[in-house]
């Protein structure tokens, strides 16, 4: 299975920053150390035409060119700096690779990336550009380029189990019948002011495993008899982890390792393509958080190895 990473483009945060920028570093080493079967890639830099899928041409060259306002880097919560604009691309660049890699192998997944507070013309809540909602349009660009007119377009179904909604993919889907956005997030926490998903569940302070999977499985089963995807993009957040310092729900390292594998087998009994990304974690032991992250993978991989069993080709089923 292939894995995209960009944790060597270090933002020069302050010490006392609480995004914890360390995890992706760990969280690759942590691969390399115990899953050799992940085959860890560097993730390329995406375009202003990929990123212009998605954002606005004057937003793109805002990040870019470092004229982005005082209040607008306080938005996102990053001050501005060429190592932003770098590993924001890059960001991006991994789950594009993810996706293409899925829709040839069936699983694939980006080492970062779920940034979904990022709307077209803005970003937010350590969100730059919406890395999920680029690499669904440029999937749905290059399958139509391919596939000419002889099949109908794809459609895509994003997957938010992030504690956070994302607010900023919804507002960028909002009026696209061929993207599905479900979030599954905490209904009092951040973003505050939070855009209608085509599907959102809204979950109480102190929420525990088997309320959540209850949820889920509700949820998936709506989603199953609304919309039939072509593809599907996951954000695994883990901040839904009990000791996650920003998640106020409850789960345990085992209701998330099972909320990953419901997630990995509704795909797969359906024959579709899946990317990843880790999308939030805030864990107040990094190690926690890694160990959350690290478990998807571990999951992952027993899927990656049935379609590599399975032989069958994701554009063939």
């Amino acid at each position: 299975m292939k894995a995209f990473y960009s944790d060597h483009f270090v933002l020069p945060l302050p010490s006392e920053h609480r995004f914890p920028m360390a995890k992706y570093a760990f969280l690759r080493d942590q691969i390399q150390q115990t899953l050799p079967a992940v085959q860890l890639m560097e993730a390329p830099s995406a375009s202003d035409g990929e990123l212009a899928l998605a954002h606005s041409p004057s937003y793109i060259a805002s990040i870019t060119d470092g004229s982005l306002s005082a209040a607008a880097q306080r938005e996102i919560g990053f001050p501005w700096s060429s190592a932003m604009v770098a590993r924001s691309r890059r960001s991006v660049g991994a789950t594009v690779a993810a996706v293409r890699c899925a829709m040839v192998d069936g699983l694939a997944a980006n080492l970062a990336g779920g940034t979904h507070h990022a709307s077209a013309d803005k970003g937010g809540g350590f969100c730059v550009f919406n890395d999920v909602a680029v690499a669904a349009r440029l999937a749905q660009a290059e399958w139509g380029r391919q596939a000419g007119s002889l099949r109908p377009a794809l459609k895509v179904a994003v997957i938010d189990l992030d504690v956070h909604q994302g607010n900023g993919t919804a507002s960028i889907f909002r009026d696209d019948p061929s993207v599905f956005t479900l979030s599954l997030h905490g209904e009092k926490n951040f973003p505050f002011r939070k855009e209608s998903s085509d599907l959102d569940v809204a979950l109480p302070d102190g929420c525990t495993d088997a309320d959540y999977m209850s949820a889920l499985e509700r949820a998936l089963e709506e989603l199953a008899n609304r919309f039939q995807p072509g593809l599907v993009i996951y954000l695994a957040g883990a901040d839904p982890f009990v000791g996650d310092r920003l998640g106020r729900l409850h789960l345990s390292f085992d209701g998330l390792e099972a909320r990953d594998r419901r997630i990995f087998d509704w795909c797969f009994e359906r024959r579709i393509p899946l990317a990843f990304v880790m999308a939030g974690g805030y864990g107040v032991k990094i190690e926690e958080t890694v160990q959350v992250q690290l478990n998807t993978y571990r999951v992952a991989l027993e899927y990656s190895a049935r379609w590599r069993a399975g032989k069958i080709s994701p554009r063939d089923s």
